[in-house]
């Protein structure tokens, strides 16, 4: 399931080595807790298009939602696909304008904060590595939308980029992180995190998070631009209702439309499906980039399977040993580990993408994650009986598909959030 591709996308002077900890750092109250308010997979940038060519003496705004707030903040820049170190010329945060039309372009300018790191406004990130900003004192609120936007004074390059944000990113010349009016944006592509990675928060107390390893239908292909309406988003929206603000855990959603336990992003797969590296490395490759090195996770719940069977026409055997691993080497870090069984899909697509054949491998995947999967896990989440058409389980109902038989709508997403048994997550 990938997103549209090969489109768009989004670096420095270097940062001086330091002595010490930044007074930020120094001045953290004691017993405080970092949290993981927000993160996203990051992938290559595409062959083609802005996300192969870079940003030059360009500034691109992006918003966020939190799904846990605290005190204080820190944001986490990534250059991991990157040919080349990149420079980050400056970096700010801030609230949007919600009195104006534009609310994602246009920030409240009484809330802007710069990033530092490692107390320069400035910084390199290397080739491969990632930034981290000094703390900021910004008290950010449960589910509250965040726009950061960060200026690129010289080439980029390849992009390390996410490509399916489902927000609307703003893209204009020169150096704007400061301004409040959001005219000078003048690229509005409803894609694209580009360079940024994370966003954590510092509070008095953490249960940890929930980290979602999915594709496309846990990246939200589907649901309302700009509405924050992916099912791991309506789960953290579950969540702050069930739980006070003390206890409630982060949602991590490393989804990435089109990403496949058992081949690589740009492999072709099935009706002329041309594979994009946007789509990322194949799942396994991703645990030690995307899941564990998540800030407090405590939980992974594992959606994948269902591309490796329309694109690739996997075995039932080949999902099941790629998904048994990434159970095991969960648990070996001490989480916890869920699995979602894969969802129907007949209508999808080109004649060969959706077969009777491979509807049996998805349901030999799901017998046996209901069976013997069941007891391996921690736990199952079953969005297949949530969303399939009781009168033709091989087809989503109707009232849960987004037009492409493939991908639920918001209606959809919500019945698989509002699904999730809140006593697995084990927080």
């Amino acid at each position: 399931m990938a997103s549209a591709a090969a489109l768009l996308v989004v670096s420095a002077p270097a940062i001086t080595a330091s002595a010490g900890p930044s007074a930020a750092e120094r001045t953290l109250p004691p017993r405080a807790e970092w949290a993981g308010g927000w993160a996203t997979a990051v992938t290559r940038g595409n062959t083609a298009g802005l996300t192969y060519t870079g940003l030059n003496d360009q500034s691109i705004r992006m918003t966020v939602r939190t799904t846990v707030g605290g005190d204080r903040l820190r944001v986490r820049l990534t250059n991991l696909y990157g040919e080349q170190a990149v420079k980050v010329g400056h970096a700010t945060v801030a609230r949007p304008n919600n009195g104006t039309p534009d609310d994602r372009s246009d920030i409240d300018a009484a809330t802007l904060r710069e990033l530092t790191f490692g107390g320069s406004t400035s910084a390199t990130m290397n080739k491969g590595a990632e930034l981290l900003s000094d703390p900021l004192n910004f008290r950010v609120a449960e589910q509250e939308e965040l726009i950061v936007t960060l200026h690129f004074p010289v080439l980029t390059g390849l992009v390390t980029f996410h490509g399916q944000s489902k927000v609307t990113t703003f893209i204009g010349a020169k150096d704007l992180t400061t301004t409040a009016d959001g005219a000078g944006f003048t690229i509005r592509p409803n894609c694209c995190w580009m360079f940024l990675s994370g966003l954590d928060v510092q509070r008095r107390h953490s249960p940890g998070a929930v980290v979602v390893l999915g594709d496309s239908i846990g990246d939200g292909n589907g649901s309302t631009v700009n509405a924050h309406k992916r099912w791991p988003d309506l789960l953290a929206d579950r969540l702050v209702v069930a739980r006070p603000e003390v206890n409630t855990p982060g949602v991590l959603n490393l989804s990435l439309a089109g990403n496949r336990l058992n081949h690589e992003g740009p492999e072709p797969g099935a009706g002329g499906f041309p594979g994009y590296p946007e789509l990322g490395p194949n799942a396994l490759a991703r645990l030690n980039e995307d899941v564990f090195p998540q800030t407090g996770v405590k939980t992974l719940v594992t959606h994948l399977g269902i591309n490796d069977i329309w694109m690739s026409d996997d075995s039932a055997e080949n999902i099941i040993t790629a998904l048994r691993q990434i159970n095991r080497q969960t648990k070996a870090r001490g989480l916890r580990s869920l699995a979602a069984t894969l969802t129907p899909y007949e209508g999808h697509g080109n004649p060969g993408v959706w077969t009777p054949e491979k509807d049996a491998t998805r349901q030999a995947v799901n017998a046996w994650l209901r069976g013997q999967g069941k007891a391996e896990f921690d736990g199952l989440l079953d969005f297949d009986a949530v969303l399939r058409d009781p009168a033709q389980p091989s087809r989503l109902l109707p009232a849960y598909d987004s037009g492409d038989h493939i991908h639920p709508n918001d209606a959809g997403n919500k019945a698989m959030a509002d699904a999730v048994p809140l006593h697995l997550l084990g927080l």
